[in-house]
Order: C-alpha cells, then sequence, then structure tokens
C-alpha cells in the first residue's frame, strides 16, 4: 500500500536529480571547449550518476518500496525526466559559460 511519505520521498529524490544533472550539465559546459564533447559527457556519465544515486536511495534507503510501480516506470522517473529536465534548466534558463567574466589567471 502506498503511502504519502512514499510519494513525498519520490518527489524528494526526483528533485535531487533533476538539481544533479543541471549541475553536472552545467560543469561540463564550463569545463569542455567542445559541444561535442559535453554532450557525450552529459549523454553518458549523467545517467549513469543517476541509475547509481537511485541505486542508494530505493535500495540501500528503501525510498519508495511501498509503491507498486514497475522497475521501468520507476526508473524512468528517477532517471529519464530529471535528465530531461536538469539539461534543459541549465542549456535554457541559466546564462552560457561564455557570458561570464573571469579574472586572469596569476601563476
Amino acid at each position: 500500500m502506498a503511502s504519502v511519505l512514499d510519494f513525498a520521498l519520490v518527489g524528494v529524490v526526483f528533485a535531487v536529480h533533476t538539481a544533479i544533472a543541471a549541475v553536472l550539465t552545467r560543469l561540463f559546459r564550463i569545463q569542455l571547449k567542445t559541444r561535442a564533447g559535453t554532450a557525450v559527457f552529459v549523454a553518458f556519465l549523467v545517467p549513469v550518476s543517476l541509475v547509481v544515486t537511485t541505486q542508494v536511495f530505493t535500495g540501500v534507503l528503501g525510498v519508495g518500496s511501498g509503491l507498486d510501480v514497475s522497475a521501468t516506470a520507476l526508473l524512468a522517473t528517477l532517471v529519464g525526466v530529471p535528465l530531461a529536465l536538469g539539461v534543459t534548466i541549465d542549456v535554457l534558463y541559466m546564462p552560457t559559460p561564455e557570458e561570464y567574466d573571469l579574472p586572469d589567471a596569476r601563476s
């Protein structure tokens, strides 16, 4: 039987995963010099990190254990949608890395 707490905890995990995806996308956009490199890293490394944190939250901590959903639906909800939302937030709503004025590096 699903409780309100199960839904609330899955919502928290969803929000955390969206933040992780947005921050990692921003990190790759700032650190990598090419768009293709950023796209490859975002497409392959961000989902891996989200799957690992999903395993920690749902397996070790038991978040959402009372929900009667398939593994595919849970994976799509906790990995696919936050990945798309996090990338969208970073790409559309955050200023591009080129817009920041950074001080000159001194050695």
